[in-house]
This record gives structure tokens, C-alpha cells and sequence, in this order.
């Protein structure tokens, strides 16, 4: 596997953490194929088995519940039994949540669709949780490169996945199965070969592989504390803040975009073109973002999301809404934005925090990301029903803007 492998950019690697982060790579990208396969037509399956349209949203909405209980047991499963087994675990269980998808929907059983959906959303959080692995196997000057990989790489994945539609769709009406269950198939096969590459292959352990260990057989990190309290505080919080409000801002601008130009008379082809160039933003930057993050640290990162942000929601807002072009460009700032607060708060948190803590923190985090999600989701229909779309998006600009002082302030805390 090793030597088929594209070059990973992260240095000061040993050779065995080289060859783990080139596993975990591989099950990204298989991961992403599954992920991106089956969110595409979760609300479509939805909306033909309920026969109902406003129940279309429902499969987000379990999604994004399903994802914040899911990071929230892998953190702690990661914490007590390893990085390993806790991304065995949730590849598992999004194989488990898209196999159930198929069967709901071949049998017509709305309750099975809905449960399985929502063990489905538990399982694809791990694509995120990854980035931490990676971080986990990197040196300090290394970790946002190696975070950025992985995230770049369940890109690749989540871009071939979609294009698979058609055929998976054509295979399960053969089997007897609605096609719109195919990229559920998809998903259930990417994600079990997603563990099968981890299973033989990630050793060590990401979460302290080959490190000093203290008499006791603890992992001594410079600057640990005792018990694994948490070293920085204002690291933990400020890097929870900041990925927190870009889930925030990101989820409730992209959520009614659609909306927004289908009323001003867009087809489905010129929607489809801005999220698509929105996705990509989001992730296809993660190995600059991550090279930022390493270069001139997390917290200026993080500031920087703010500002990009900022020019997202007021780009949006003020955007003739006949412009595509100008709606594309607003998007492609607004994933970039996001790309950059993940990153800077991913680097804030891994640093922060010591080996014996570092997992059950991070899933922690990304409970709050995966509730704010879910609430930008609900509250961005009602403020642009309310006050309409461009008030959304300045209103989004300018919550993310926040995140500056308070980075300036726990930085002058540190300090004294």
C-alpha cells in the first residue's frame, strides 16, 4: 500500500506513522464516497416513501441529530480504546445505518428508513473525527498539514460518489429495490471497505503511537498536565467557538441559497452549480488551510475565518439575486471561510489539550458543531421568511466576525 500511495506532505513523519496516515487517507476517501452518496438522495428516498413534501427535511434534520450523539460516543470510544477502534466503530455503523436505508425502503417501512437514517448520520461523523487521527500522528509543526490531508481526501471521495447515482439507482431497481436506495448501497459498500483498510492496517495507534512514555506508562507530552486536565483552557474554548460559529454561519447561509434563487427564478442546473462550487470550497482548500494553520498558528487562522466570513455574508446579502456569478463567488468565500475556521480550530484544540483527554474534547467539540448545524438549519428559514434572505446572510457575516475579539481576548489571557 505504501509504495502505490500518493506522497503524503506532512514532514518530520517516521515511516510507520507515514504508512498510517496513508491508510487512513484510503478509508477517507472510500468514507467520502459513501457520505456524499447517500445525503445527495436522503430527502428525495424520504419525500417518495412519506409521499409527503414537508417532511422532506426530516432526514437532515435526523442526520444532524444522529451526527452530534455519534461524535459524542466515538470521542469517548476514541479516548478509552483508541483512535483505531473508534473509526472502525463508526465506519461500521454508517454501514449498518445505509444497509438498513435499503431495507426501509424495499420494504416500504417509513419507521426503519427514518431509524436507519439516523444511525446513518451517527456513522458518517467519522469522516470529520479523522482529521484528528491524522493530527494525532503528525508533529507540531505538522498537525494542520496532516488534518488538511484527510479532509482533502474525503473530497475526492464525496466527488466520485455523486456521479455514481445512475448506476447504483440502475443495480438496485434489478435487485428490486427503489433507485433511489442505489447510492445507499454505494454508501453501505464504501463505508465497510472503509473498515476493512483500517482493520489490518492502522497500526500504531494514531492517538500516541511510539511516544514517550512517563514510569507510570502514561504518554508524556511537553506541557501535560496531571490526570489529562486540559493544558490551554482558552484554547479548547476558543477552538470549539470558532468551528461552533462557522457551522453556525456556513449551514444557515448554504441552507437557504437554493431557496433563495429558485424564487428568483434559477433552475435546478444553476443551483446545483453554486453548491457544487460551495462543496468544493469547502474542503478542497484543507491542505493550505492546514499548511496556515502550522505556518502562522491556529488562532490567526481562526481570525482570518472571521473576516472571510464577513465577506461571505455581506457578498450574499448584497448580491443582485438575478447574478449567478455573484451568488457563486459569495458561496465559494462562505466554504473557504469554513475550511479556514475548521482548520484553525482543529490546531487550537489538538494543541490545547493533552494525549489522555484530547479525544473525548474533541468529540465534544464537534457535538457543538453538529448542534449548530442543526440549528442554523431551523432558524435560517424562519429570519429569511422573516426578514428575507440578504438580511440572513449580513446577519451570519456578522455573528462570524465575533470570533476576532474573542481570539484577541483569551491571546491577552494567555499572555498574562
Amino acid at each position: 500500500m505504501t509504495q502505490t500511495a500518493p506522497p503524503i506532505p506532512v514532514p518530520g513523519l517516521s515511516p510507520e506513522r507515514r504508512r498510517a496516515l496513508t491508510v487512513l487517507v484510503a478509508s477517507q476517501i472510500l468514507g467520502g464516497a459513501g457520505m456524499a452518496a447517500g445525503i445527495t438522495v436522503g430527502a428525495l428516498l424520504a419525500q417518495d416513501l412519506l409521499g409527503s413534501t414537508s417532511l422532506a427535511g426530516l432526514p437532515a434534520a435526523l442526520f444532524a441529530v444522529g451526527a452530534a450523539l455519534g461524535a459524542a460516543v466515538l470521542g469517548r470510544v476514541c479516548q478509552r480504546f483508541g483512535r483505531r477502534r473508534g473509526l472502525l466503530l463508526g465506519n461500521g455503523v454508517a454501514a449498518l445505518g445505509s444497509a438498513g436505508v435499503v431495507a426501509g425502503a424495499a420494504a416500504r417501512w417509513p419507521v426503519l428508513l427514518l431509524a436507519a437514517l439516523f444511525v446513518y448520520g451517527a456513522g458518517t461523523v467519522t469522516g470529520l473525527l479523522a482529521r484528528y487521527a491524522g493530527a494525532d500522528l503528525a508533529p507540531p509543526g505538522g498537525r494542520g498539514r496532516a488534518a488538511g490531508t484527510l479532509l482533502f481526501a474525503l473530497t475526492l471521495g464525496a466527488v466520485a460518489g455523486p456521479n455514481l447515482i445512475g448506476p447504483t439507482g440502475t443495480l438496485a431497481h434489478a435487485w428490486g429495490v427503489p433507485r433511489l436506495a442505489g447510492p445507499f448501497l454505494l454508501a453501505a459498500a464504501a463505508y465497510t471497505a472503509a473498515a476493512l483498510v483500517l482493520l489490518p492496517w492502522l497500526r500504531p495507534d494514531p492517538l500516541g503511537p511510539a511516544q514517550p512514555r512517563q514510569p507510570g506508562g502514561t504518554v508524556a507530552e511537553p506541557g501535560a498536565g496531571p490526570h489529562g486536565s486540559v493544558r490551554s483552557a482558552p484554547g479548547v474554548v476558543i477552538g470549539a467557538t470558532v468551528m461552533i460559529t462557522a457551522q453556525l454561519v456556513m449551514i444557515a447561509v448554504m441552507t437557504m441559497t437554493p431557496v433563495h434563487m429558485t424564487g428568483h427564478g434559477h433552475g435546478t442546473q444553476a443551483v446545483g452549480l453554486v453548491i457544487a462550487l460551495h462543496v468544493g470550497a469547502m474542503f478542497l482548500p484543507s491542505p493550505l488551510s492546514g499548511l496556515l494553520a502550522d505556518r502562522i498558528g491556529g488562532r490567526r487562522v481562526a481570525a482570518t475565518a472571521g473576516v472571510v466570513l464577513l465577506g461571505a455574508g455581506l457578498f450574499a446579502g448584497l448580491a443582485p439575486p438575478t447574478s449567478v456569478p455573484l451568488l457563486a463567488c459569495a458561496l465559494v468565500l462562505l466554504g473557504v471561510g469554513w475550511n479556514l475556521a475548521l482548520l484553525g480550530g482543529t490546531a487550537l484544540i489538538t494543541d490545547a489539550t493533552s494525549a489522555e483527554n484530547r479525544a473525548s474534547v474533541q468529540g465534544l467539540a464537534d457535538v457543538g458543531m453538529s448542534a449548530a448545524g442543526a440549528t442554523g438549519g431551523m432558524v435560517s428559514g424562519l429570519v429569511a421568511g422573516g426578514s428575507g434572505y440578504p438580511a440572513l446572510a449580513m446577519a451570519a457575516g456578522a455573528l462570524a466576525l465575533a470570533v476576532i475579539p474573542a481570539v484577541a481576548l483569551s491571546r491577552r489571557g494567555r499572555s498574562r
